[in-house]
């Protein structure tokens, strides 16, 4: 364990995909194609997570992705440290309950001590499917936290969540769908540790007056990049919906995230959850050079970030 006047927040991202990664098992789109055949301009992508930790010791998983046995093996830092059973990982901290948020818990239940953090929506989502059981509640206690409410989720490691605009999960969907509305169904969380603060925002449909305040005092901005433009998946043939339908705001355009949050140039700014279809995938395209070009980076599986 570092010693404290040395410890510094640190994040790893585990997983830097929308739902079904890159490339997708089902899917032959023209990214995924070029993912499929080797081309090293597109990087395998696994379902978005990311690791938060200010000791090297304990770690804080936000979300817990499907892929999340393959992210433990490819991620040292949350290998078993000694004989036995054991993990650094100490917490998780779900942003909702879309599925590809909450399916890694399933691989966590193995008797491990770790600590389960939500809204109570979140978790009582959770509750009301007998199979998260195998996550003992014994051993891996459940605990709601309200929105607004600062707590401590490891030892120095401050944590908030606070409502962005989006849905309710796809699988909760029931007839007409309120899109961009703020509610329990998608937050975004502020991590602070050492005087130094990160936000991670993997799904939100438009940026409000709240979110740019938080963004001023930011130093590190883990963003939704979920569709480069809002009818992609419905140009690609892939779908019906367009991203604001899906609860995602697209990358370009007048009202995208590029455009709208160009005023911060103080702050990293990451794009994560990005989605198989999205151009920024290929290195060197002119999407991926358009967005560097306005000062963000695109997340990858193994990415490491000092704030």
């Amino acid at each position: 364990m570092k010693n404290p006047a040395e410890a510094r927040l640190r994040a790893i991202v585990l997983g830097s995909a929308a739902g079904g990664g890159v490339p997708q098992w089902n899917c032959g789109c023209r990214i995924c194609r070029l993912a499929w055949s080797g081309d090293r301009r597109v990087k395998p992508r696994s379902q978005s997570s990311v690791a938060v930790t200010l000791d090297g010791a304990n770690w804080l998983l936000l979300n817990a992705s499907i892929d999340l046995r393959q992210q433990v093996l490819a991620t040292p830092a949350l290998h078993p440290r000694g004989a036995g059973r054991d993990s650094p990982i100490a917490a998780v901290l779900l942003t909702n309950g879309d599925v590809d948020h909450i399916g890694g818990l399933l691989a966590l239940r193995e008797r491990q001590p770790l600590t389960l953090f939500g809204t109570r929506g979140t978790l009582e989502t959770i509750g009301a499917n007998r199979v998260f059981e195998v996550l003992a509640r014994d051993v891996a206690p459940r605990q709601a936290v309200a929105l607004g409410e600062r707590f401590e989720a490891l030892p120095g490691v401050m944590v908030e969540m606070f409502t962005v605009p989006g849905k309710t999960p796809l699988w909760m969907e029931e007839g007409e769908v309120a899109t961009g509305i703020e509610s329990e169904a998608t937050v975004a969380v502020s991590i602070e540790a050492g005087a130094r603060n990160l936000l991670y925002a993997p799904g939100c449909a438009r940026i409000t007056d709240a979110l740019r305040e938080r963004m001023g005092k930011a130093h590190v901005l883990f963003f939704d990049g979920t569709l480069y433009t809002d009818d992609e998946m419905i140009r690609e043939g892939l779908g019906q919906k367009t991203g604001a339908r899906m609860g995602h705001m697209a990358v370009s355009g007048p009202d995208g995230t590029l455009a709208q949050l160009a005023r911060y140039p103080q702050v990293r700014r990451i794009l994560i959850h990005i989605n198989n279809t999205n151009p920024i995938l290929i290195d060197g395209s002119p999407e991926a050079i358009e967005v560097a070009a306005a000062g963000w980076e695109i997340a990858y599986d193994g990415m490491e970030v000092i704030p």
